[in-house]
């Protein structure tokens, strides 16, 4: 995806080895053309999967997976990590813990969104260390349904996110890998052509 590559290029912000800021057009600021075609990209990798949901944690995952929903024409649920009041009883819930933030929260889904004939793909603005994926795992197989895959929009490659999700058999498609943010400049991963294509 070059036009994210592009937008990581220009409007990223890296503050250090390990953090990159992408608030002016993912995470807080949200670029509507850019999502729309992370949605199609998303779609087109999983149009043979039989997707019947997605998910996704609030709030920085919930515009790439809406828009991979309406590509996918399938239904969006995004686990909350404050329980409203409305959320009370029936929940599968996860705890997560964020490096950015460096604190642990509680997710949760209300049972009623999903059933055991679900298959579900993940999808999240980041993956660093793979917790958040990994509460978001927790939450499907409590629900005794299927995970389809894991959609990342930026992966930090260089972190063991992708290791440790590919070591317990998920798939991960990530559209843009970066492989350092080491001396503040931004460095993708340059990945191998897939056989049969140019």
């Amino acid at each position: 995806m070059d036009y994210l590559q592009k937008k990581i290029i220009n409007h990223g912000t890296v503050i250090n080895d390990h953090v990159l800021k992408v608030d002016t057009f993912l995470n807080h600021g949200i670029d509507p053309v850019l999502m729309k075609e992370i949605g199609k990209e998303f779609a087109s990798r999983y149009q043979h999967e039989k997707v019947t949901k997605i998910l996704t944690l609030e709030s920085s995952g919930i515009a790439p997976s809406l828009m991979t929903a309406l590509a996918l024409d399938c239904e969006l649920v995004f686990a909350r990590k404050r329980k409203s009041l409305t959320m009370v009883d029936s929940l599968l819930t996860s705890s997560v813990h964020s490096y950015t933030k460096n604190q642990t929260n509680d997710i949760s889904v209300s049972k009623d969104l999903f059933n055991s004939k679900d298959k579900i793909l993940i999808i999240d603005d980041f993956l660093a260390n793979g917790q958040a994926a990994l509460g978001l795992i927790d939450l499907v197989q409590q629900a005794g349904a299927e995970v389809a895959g894991i959609g990342i929009v930026i992966e930090k490659s260089f972190q063991p996110g992708r290791k440790l999700l590919e070591e317990k058999g998920f798939r991960i498609d990530a559209l843009a890998r970066i492989s350092s943010l080491s001396n503040g400049k931004v460095q993708f991963l340059q990945e191998e052509p897939i056989i049969g294509q140019k």
